[in-house]
């Protein structure tokens, strides 16, 4: 294993025992005390931008991811409380920073997604700064707008309806398939109308050529959704019953590649990308190795960092509408904040951010050590530590600063 990196000047802000260092403590006395529920990103801008300016720290921003981090299961957990309210200001900086929410999970809406969060942490969170691991998908909707979609995954009909709001207006789900001929798949009883993506739709899909297939979140069902979706990429014209020809005929899109989660389990939970390791393993054996190609999204890939940074740059302006985006993109320290060292930590290193590990989730390793395969900037025993060294790390970073800013004028 390897050991921790810190930024420069700060590699003791955290000891290998998890005692907090002076300065830390400092930082997070502030926090110990209750506090009301208060909305901490999203309030409109002030009057006075000036007022603004001097209320926000935009040069630094911060993404957490949400499952091992700030929550575990359905339980919140209360260094995530602290660590939020810590970015609403309450810190030795007495400045907001910008967050987002920053998951590979999915299957709701963001505005649910945030509704959700808002109520497990006892604070308010936008939908605007929630990015879900199929939020960036919704740009593939200018392409498939009115072309017919599978789209995979989630409980119900919840992910259709998810993409529909995105703006795909033609689709089906493997439940609509086995409604139209329950022998599609025959181990599982017909779907009900309401487990269907549009009741009053009657398809026949010998007749209806998919375009795409999307896999928006989780499967419910393995053995239906590897048979419906192997059907579709193997099909003639993707047309469901016409004959195998054993290349893809149409573009595949998985949102999430995972292969485990953390929940209330006491031990990682299969995720998204064990489906896609069966559906590459059967699309395999079927086509004797044909090729399978697909677009992935979700961390660690670049298109996630991307969306994040633009929303990063609409709360920025939200926060101070005078504020020059390009000259703050140039500037701007963005910290990634994950327990899983194979997304969180490897997306966020290849976005040029500094990644902050935590042990409350699918890493576990000992004080002292970090990940070998992807090693974080820092990694600490939780969320609170890790917000208290960013506001340390900020600190330092304004200080050096403004002793570099005389020097710079001359």
């Amino acid at each position: 294993m390897l050991a921790s990196r810190a930024v420069p000047g700060l590699a003791k802000a955290l000891d290998s025992h998890h005692v907090l260092s002076p300065v830390l403590q400092t930082l997070v006395t502030h926090n110990q005390r209750p506090r009301r529920r208060r909305h901490l990103q999203t309030q409109s801008p002030s009057s006075t931008g000036q007022a603004d300016r001097h209320n926000w720290h935009l040069d630094a921003a911060v993404a957490f991811d949400i499952d091992g981090v700030l929550v575990r299961g359905k339980r919140a957990l209360e260094e995530g409380r602290r660590a939020l309210r810590m970015l609403s200001g309450d810190n030795a900086l007495s400045k907001r920073i910008p967050f987002v929410l920053m998951t590979n999970g999915g299957g709701v809406s963001e505005a649910a997604k945030a509704a959700d969060i808002s109520r497990m942490l006892d604070v308010e969170i936008d939908a605007s700064q929630v990015v879900l691991s199929h939020s960036p998908m919704q740009a593939l909707a200018a392409r498939y707008s009115n072309d017919h979609v599978l789209i995979v995954g989630g409980v119900g009909h919840r992910c259709a309806d998810i993409a529909r709001a995105y703006g795909f207006c033609n689709v089906s789900t493997p439940n609509d398939v086995v409604a139209w001929r329950p022998s599609a798949w025959p181990f599982m009883r017909p779907p009900e109308e309401r487990q269907l993506s549009d009741p009053n739709c009657k398809r026949n899909y010998t007749r209806d050529p998919f375009r795409a297939v999307l896999v928006l979140h989780d499967s419910f069902d393995f053995g239906r959704d590897l048979q419906i979706v192997t059907d579709v990429l193997r099909s003639r014209d993707a047309t469901l019953g016409a004959e195998f020809i054993n290349k893809q005929s149409v573009p595949l899109y998985l949102s999430n590649s995972d292969l485990i989660f953390s929940n209330d389990y006491p031990l990682p939970r299969f995720a998204q990308g064990a489906f896609h390791v069966c559906l590459r393993a059967m699309w395999d054996a079927l086509t004797c190795g044909a090729p399978l190609e697909h677009t992935r999204f979700g961390k660690p890939f670049t298109v996630q960092y991307d969306f994040a940074e633009r929303l990063l740059d609409q709360l920025a302006l939200r926060a101070v509408p005078s504020v020059d985006v390009v000259q703050l993109q140039n500037r701007r320290r963005v910290y990634a904040i994950g327990d899983n060292p194979a997304a969180d930590i490897a997306g966020a290193n290849g976005a040029g951010w500094t990644s902050v590990l935590v042990r409350t989730g699918v890493f576990n390793g000992e004080p002292g050590t970090n990940d070998p395969a992807n090693p974080a900037t820092m990694v600490v025993d939780h969320v609170e530590d890790a917000v208290s060294w960013i506001i340390a790390t900020e600190l330092e970073r304004m200080e050096q600063n403004t002793e570099e800013a005389p020097a710079s004028a001359v």
